[in-house]
């Protein structure tokens, strides 16, 4: 499936929850907790993608530099 029309669709059901939720608001914490979880995950796929990667790129550390001294090889 194109990864920009699943987006898509994820945004829309988080939306529709988010209006669900607005317009019939949870009875008790528990509930509000159970309905909360479905949400971060559409919205997170709503946001990053199917792959999970973020658009903004992540900076490269430089490699550690090599420890010296010590005892070589025992």
């Amino acid at each position: 499936m194109n990864a920009l029309v699943l987006r898509l669709i994820c945004g829309l059901l988080f939306a529709g929850m988010v209006l669900g939720v607005a317009t019939h608001p949870p009875k008790d914490l528990t509930q509000g907790l159970g309905m909360m979880l479905p949400a971060t995950m559409l919205l997170g796929v709503a946001l990053k993608g199917p792959k999970g990667r973020s658009t903004i790129p992540k900076k490269r550390t430089p490699p550690a530099p090599p420890v010296s001294g010590g005892t070589p090889g025992v």
